[in-house]
């Protein structure tokens, strides 16, 4: 493809997004680990937070076997999926996105045929993958330690596998929509740990929502960031799944559909004043 092509926004052929777009994941993959040392610290880090999680767990409930109404085995085995869970879904989009805007690579992102869009997703899915190691060795070391119980049911487990697909589109896609504030300001590292805190939190992959004051537990049930974490891990953990189930996937879903939309506008708006900005 010529430049003229690529400059007068010509759009590849499905197949060859696609593949472009794949590749882009493949690489922030490979970026990942780059750096042996700091991939090794990753898991380290990850098996050492398990037994912490699990150690500071079991001594809050001692020989209590119920706190809140919530089973001592329940809620260790909550606090230490949510641990595992937050290393995969932490932000990481202002490692490319706020990068690019810093440097005005941005702009010839805009100019290529791919959408800059798909490619961030898949860079942040790709850098997500890439902590697939060192959570999974801390699942194993959950498991091996009993921190870690089996799911409820058949049903739960497979309901699970939904909700956290879900629960990763909607963490990544609000970290994209945060990522895109760079467009009006060109520091946002600051506001983005700040944000990345908050969604830790109101997501409850710190703290249950379960045991959060009733009002907080309602503000925060009201907002997306629990369907990241706390959703996903009550499906897993719940014994009697049904219409509940259904409904907080759905629930899911919605939000899902809602912030694609939002991304879209927030995007739009995005590359105007970008282009009203560059003539």
């Amino acid at each position: 493809m010529t430049s003229t092509a690529v400059m007068s926004g010509q759009k590849l052929p499905f197949g060859q997004m696609l593949a472009a777009v794949l590749a882009s994941g493949v690489q922030a993959v490979r970026g990942q680990f780059v750096f042996r040392t700091a991939t090794w610290a990753g898991v380290l880090g990850a098996s050492l937070q398990v037994v912490l999680v699990f150690l500071v767990w079991s001594a809050v409930y001692g020989a209590r076997s119920e706190v809140s109404g919530i089973q001592q085995h329940d809620a260790i085995t909550y606090a230490v999926l949510g641990a595992l869970v937050a290393i995969l879904f932490q932000p990481f989009v202002y490692d490319t996105m706020y990068g690019r805007l810093r440097t005005g690579a941005i702009a010839f992102d805009v100019m290529r045929p791919i959408s800059a869009v798909p490619m961030t997703l898949a860079q942040q899915a790709g850098a997500a993958a890439a902590q697939l190691p060192a959570a999974g060795l801390g699942l194993v070391i959950g498991l091996l330690l009993g921190a870690i119980q089996p799911p409820g049911t058949a049903i739960s487990a497979i309901a699970f596998t939904v909700s956290i697909v879900l629960g990763f589109a909607i963490a990544q896609l609000l970290n994209f929509v945060v990522g895109l504030a760079g467009f009006w300001t060109l520091e946002v590292s600051g506001a983005f740990h700040v944000y990345g805190m908050f969604a830790q939190f109101s997501s409850g992959a710190l703290i249950p929502l379960w045991f959060m004051p009733g009002w907080l537990t309602d503000v925060l049930t009201a907002l997306p960031f629990s369907s990241q974490v706390f959703v996903p891990l009550s499906i897993y953990i719940d014994q009697s799944p049904g219409k509940h189930t259904l409904t907080a996937i759905g629930s899911q879903l919605i939000w899902v559909l809602v912030l694609i939309v939002l991304a879209a506008m927030v995007w739009k708006r995005a590359i105007r004043r970008m282009v009203i900005f560059g003539g």
